[in-house]
C-alpha cells in the first residue's frame, strides 16, 4: 500500500518504521521534520496524504487530532482510510470518525498499549473502533505494527477502551508500589513479596511483568533508572482522560481519580520525564 504517517515522534517513528519495512511505500511528516529510515520525508503533510491507501496519525492530544484530520480529509483521496493511533479523549474520536464521514471516508480510532518498546518490536495492541470493513482494511497493517488488534465496537471505541484499560492500569501500578513500599517497613525481603503475591492473588501485569522494584522480576525501566518506557506524564494524560469521561457519563470511578491525584502530584512534584513506576522510588524517599 501506499501509505501516509502524520506525527513520528517516539511511537509514530518505529510505527512508519516497521510498515517501511515491510515493503509499503511509506510517506512520513512530522513538525519537527523528524526523518525515519525508510520513510520518505515529505516537506507538507498535504503531500504524504495525496494519493495514499492509508493514512496514519499518532498525535498528542484530541484538539491537534481534530485540527491534523480536517486538514488530511480535505487533501484525502476518496476511497483512503485514516486511522487514528493518538490517545485521545472519545468525544474528538466521534468528532473526526464524524469529519471523514461527512466526505465518504472510511475511518479508525486505534489507539494502542505497549509502549515505545512494543512500537520499535511491532508488538502492539490495537485498541480499534470503527465499521467492519474500514478494520478489515486497516488489519494488514495492525498485524504489521503490532501483535493483536481488538475491533472493540463502532466510533470511539477504541478510545473508550484505551482509557479503560489504563485507569486499571495506573491504578494497579500504584497498588504494586504501595505493596513493595509497606513490605519494605515491615522488613520483608523484596524478592520474597515478589515471589508471594506474583503467584497468588496479588498477581497482575504490574508485578509481574513490568515490576517497579529493581532487580525484582523480569527486567523493566526500575532496572534502567526508571527511565520511561511509558511515562508518568503520559500516564496521568489517560488518566485525566478517564476521569473527564466518568464525570460526563456520571459513572463513579473513585479509585481512579484518586490515582488520577497521586499522578499529578508526582508529576508535578518532579517526576515528569520517569517511567510511571517510579511511583515506588518516590515512596521509598518518603
Amino acid at each position: 500500500m501506499k501509505i501516509g504517517f502524520i506525527g513520528l515522534g517516539n511511537m509514530g517513528a518505529p510505527m512508519a518504521k516497521n510498515l517501511a519495512e515491510a515493503g509499503h511505500e511509506v510517506a512520513g511528516f512530522d513538525t519537527a521534520g523528524v526523518s525515519v529510515e525508510g520513510v520518505t520525508q515529505a516537506a507538507a503533510m498535504e503531500d504524504a496524504v495525496r494519493g495514499c491507501e492509508v493514512v496514519v496519525t499518532m498525535l498528542p492530544n484530541g484538539a491537534i487530532v481534530r485540527t491534523v484530520h480536517a486538514a488530511i480529509i480535505a487533501a484525502a483521496d476518496p476511497e483512503t482510510l485514516i486511522i487514528d493511533c493518538s490517545t485521545i479523549d472519545v468525544e474528538s474520536a466521534r468528532a473526526v470518525h464524524d469529519m471523514a464521514g461527512e466526505k465518504g471516508l472510511m475511518s479508525l480510532d486505534a489507539p494502542v498499549s505497549g509502549g515505545t518498546g512494543g512500537a520499535a518490536a511491532g508488538t502492539l495492541t490495537f485498541m480499534v473502533g470503527g465499521s467492519e470493513a474500514a478494520f478489515a482494511k486497516g488489519r494488514p497493517l495492525f498485524e504489521i505494527m503490532g501483535a493483536k488488534a481488538v475491533h472493540c465496537g463502532e466510533a470511539g471505541a477504541g478510545q473508550a477502551a484505551k482509557i479503560c484499560n489504563n485507569m486499571i492500569l495506573g491504578i494497579s501500578m500504584i497498588g504494586v508500589c504501595e505493596a513493595f513500599h509497606l513490605a519494605d517497613k515491615l522488613g520483608l525481603d523484596r524478592q520474597a513479596m515478589f515471589d508471594v503475591a506474583s503467584t497468588s492473588s496479588g498477581s497482575c501485569w504490574s508485578l509481574n511483568t513490568y515490576c517497579p522494584a529493581p532487580g525484582v522480576g523480569p527486567e523493566s525501566p526500575a532496572d534502567r533508572g526508571y527511565r520511561p518506557g511509558f511515562a508518568a506524564e503520559l500516564m496521568l494524560k489517560d488518566l485525566d482522560l478517564s476521569q473527564t469521561a466518568a464525570e460526563t457519563n456520571g459513572a463513579a470511578t473513585e479509585l481512579g481519580r484518586h490515582a488520577r491525584d497521586v499522578y499529578k502530584a508526582f508529576v508535578e512534584g518532579g517526576g515528569k520525564g520517569k517511567d510511571f513506576s517510579a511511583i515506588l522510588e518516590k515512596l521509598s524517599a518518603g
